[in-house]
This record gives C-alpha cells, structure tokens and sequence, in this order.
C-alpha cells in the first residue's frame, strides 16, 4: 500500500511522515544493527523503540514535528528517520530543536541524511517559523558531523555529553547550529 497520501511533506526522493504501528519493527531492526548504533551507548530492544515511536508521535501532535519516518518514495521503503525533536538534558543551551537522523545501513552514503535534513530545515523554517536548528553528535561521529556541515550548520563548541558521562568514547560531543536569518 502506498502511504503517499499520508506524507507531511516530502523531498526529492524521500516522503516524511508520520509514524505507523507498523514501523516498531522496521525500526527495531535499524536499532539492534551495531554498526548503526556504534556511537549510541547500546543497541535498542524493541520496547525501547516503540516507546520512542510513541513519544515522537505525541510529539509529532503537540508540536507539529518529530523525528520523522522517512520512506524512499521509489520504493515507499521505510528507511529509518530523519527530522526534528526537543532536546531537554540539562545544559546551558537546552531545551533546544535538534535534527537528527537514523537510517539502515544499506542507505548510507547515497546522500539521503544531507538531502532529508535539508528538507527538514525548510520545514522548520518555512513552515514551523523555527529561529535556529542544532544538532548534537560525539565528536567520534565523523560521518554525522559531515552532514551537520553539508547542511550548513556551523559549530557552536564542544562539550561533554551529560547523558553519556559514563561512556569515554561519547561523552565528548560537538554542537551545531543553523540560524534562520529571516527570523533571527
């Protein structure tokens, strides 16, 4: 079945939208991959993952934005998500909309991070009138913070994590931001 009526928006060849009972498993595959996981403190059970799925659609309803379910319109192949959500660890620059993503490993370096987060600033933007987007990765993540860049994000500085303190190898994070200048 297409879900291309039930898509938020869309770009070049993605569709957001957002999250279905059916997408817990699909997910929960993409969350046990380690490789996927490699700079997340574990891989996700199952029920960590339909509680996420849970809060991004309570989110999706309070706020009008979430991490989104990403589909590969070609295909209407659930690929893992993409999108936007609060951050509200205790920090000086929290609460704060971060972008993030999390895509199965066969979609890597085909351009989808870069090209969905882009679409996903237009939306914040555009649309939910943002003033500024971050985004949050260990300073490791050297594929995530390629995007960050690619999408014209500028680093604000480095700090340490307070959800990952346990973890040497996460705790050091880098901080990202983009501006809307229209509404900055």
């Amino acid at each position: 079945m297409s879900t291309n009526e039930f898509y938020i928006f869309k770009s070049a060849r993605l569709g957001f939208r957002n999250w279905l009972e059916a997408d817990v498993e699909k997910l929960t595959d993409i969350n046990q991959d380690p490789q996927v996981m490699e700079f997340f403190p574990t891989v996700q059970s199952q029920e960590r993952t339909r509680q996420f799925v849970k809060r991004m659609k309570e989110q999706f309803q309070e706020k009008g934005f979430c991490y989104f379910a990403v589909e590969e319109l070609s295909t209407n192949e659930f690929i893992g998500f993409i999108g936007l959500s609060v951050q509200n660890f205790e920090s000086d620059f929290t609460p704060c909309i971060d972008i993030g993503w999390r895509l199965h490993t066969e979609k890597w370096n085909q351009g989808f991070a870069t090209e969905g987060a882009l679409r996903c600033i237009d939306y914040g933007f555009n649309d939910l009138k943002l003033k500024a987007i971050h985004a949050i990765a260990p300073k490791a993540n050297a594929s995530s913070v390629r995007v960050m860049q690619k999408i014209g994000m500028k680093e604000l500085k480095r700090f340490h994590h307070p959800l990952l303190a346990s973890n040497e190898k996460l705790q050091e994070c880098v901080l990202y931001e983009i501006v809307n200048n229209l509404r900055a």
